[in-house]
């Protein structure tokens, strides 16, 4: 008989995807990353716990292009500067996706806030333009033009706060109480330049990160890095602290409670 290919794989290539995922190489990116300091209030209203504010009210948008072979990515997202367990971090609102495939693992397997989207990165000699767009909004654009270049960062660790839930069968919160998961990155840069330019935010009812106005741009750069990634569960959070936020990860959150109450299709 040929091969079945939903049937089971062998113990043999299970083990052979693994460790091929464990040998690929530094895949650079090249992005735009914009920082300013917004109202304070809109930044903590964002924040579900156990995750605080931090001393400032910082948001950052990332908006990347990534080399991957033969399958060339956009990838960015939108977060704001967050603190637990006395570490300082970052806890994404939205992380738009131009591919299903860097979609689903990242939102499985970390908890991340990925949909599919649209983002662009475009460079005219000195001239830069970083889109992320979902539904024909660009709700996020960085312009600006290079000042020169900046000192290569040391190699640094950064962290990423996310929430990682499995929505009731019957609709009703959560299967099991979320998690929070910290997600290291070990970042290291090749080049990195100074931008002069503008953030700006456009209403968008799917991505409303219009709510966290630029009241003071921090940064503005452009440049090549490459990072890896690891996760951990840190605690197990409350359902009922946490359900007043699923919004936040839906279009819709209707779309959740969108199967028949007897279970046909």
């Amino acid at each position: 008989m040929a091969r079945v290919r939903y049937g089971a794989r062998t113990g043999a290539e299970i083990a052979a995807a693994r460790a091929s995922s464990s040998r690929l190489p530094d895949i650079w990116s090249t992005g735009v990353v914009a920082v300013w300091e917004s109202d304070p209030d809109a930044v903590a209203a964002v924040l579900p716990p156990p995750l605080k504010p931090t001393e400032r009210p910082l948001v950052r948008a990332s908006i990347s292009k990534v080399d991957l072979p033969g399958y060339p990515l956009g990838a960015g997202s939108v977060a704001v500067a967050a603190l637990h367990d006395g570490r300082e971090g970052w806890y994404p609102l939205v992380m738009p996706m131009t591919h299903e495939r860097a979609l689903i693992g990242g939102r499985e397997v970390f908890g991340e806030p990925k949909k599919l989207g649209e983002v662009g990165v475009e460079r005219d000699g000195p001239v830069v333009r970083a889109v992320l767009a979902r539904h024909g909004i660009a709700f996020v654009e960085v312009r600006g033009a290079v000042d020169g270049p900046l000192p290569l960062p040391e190699p640094a660790e950064k962290l990423d706060f996310y929430f990682k839930f499995l929505p009731a069968v019957d609709g009703q919160g959560f299967e099991a109480d979320p998690v929070l998961v910290h997600c290291t990155r070990n970042e290291k840069f090749r080049r990195l330049e100074k931008l002069s330019g503008d953030v700006v935010l456009r209403e968008s009812v799917y991505d409303p990160v219009a709510d966290l106005p630029v009241r003071r741009v921090v940064e503005l750069t452009v440049g090549e890095k490459t990072s890896d990634q690891k996760g951990r569960v840190a605690e197990r959070v409350s359902a009922q602290a946490l359900l007043p936020y699923i919004h936040q990860r839906y279009d819709d959150p209707q779309q959740i409670l969108d199967g028949p109450p007897d279970g046909s299709v």
